[in-house]
């Protein structure tokens, strides 16, 4: 032995957990979830907690108007997904331009539908902007996790069928 050590990538180690961890998961989900889903749903939900106190000092400490108060949270919070996901979860070494293009695009038709038509729409129900919030961010998590998988980090074909 030499003594030296090799180290392994932070985004390696993230991803070889999120394998381990789906190759483990119970009543035969182990052959139907991929590792980039459970990726998708930690980095996620990191990003979803810093959305929601976001909106907690924007809205609820800062008093600013509901709208721009989710909307910055929002922006923030999602720009902050796109980095963690591109590194750690799909591990994409594609051009960022286009698929940032593909992202935006993207987010503008979640923000559009999910936020301001669920999220923001809730709220004006009636319901607490916590509650509506965690509402909209379950409808998100479903198209979000679609887009990027099989749009924004779309691998190349290798021109085999896929399944």
């Amino acid at each position: 032995m030499t003594g030296q050590t090799t180290t392994v990538p932070l985004t390696d180690r993230f991803a070889g957990l999120c394998e381990l961890v789906a190759s483990k998961l119970p009543f035969g989900l182990n052959r139907i979830v991929p590792p980039t889903f459970l990726g998708f749903a930690v980095i996620n939900s990191f990003t979803f907690g810093v959305d929601l106190v976001l909106l907690t000092v924007f809205h609820g400490w800062w008093d600013w108007p509901s709208p721009v108060a989710v909307s910055l949270a929002y922006a923030l919070a999602f720009g902050l997904a796109f980095v963690l996901n591109r590194a750690f979860n799909f591990r994409s070494h594609a051009p960022v331009g286009g698929q940032m293009v593909k992202y935006v695009i993207v987010v503008v038709i979640n923000y559009l539908a999910f936020i301001l038509g669920v999220g923001a729409g809730l709220t004006e129900l009636g319901v607490q902007y916590h509650l509506a919030r965690l509402a909209a961010g379950a409808c998100e998590a479903v198209y979000m996790y679609a887009m990027m998988r099989w749009v924004v980090f779309r691998e190349p074909s290798s021109g085999r069928a896929s399944r």
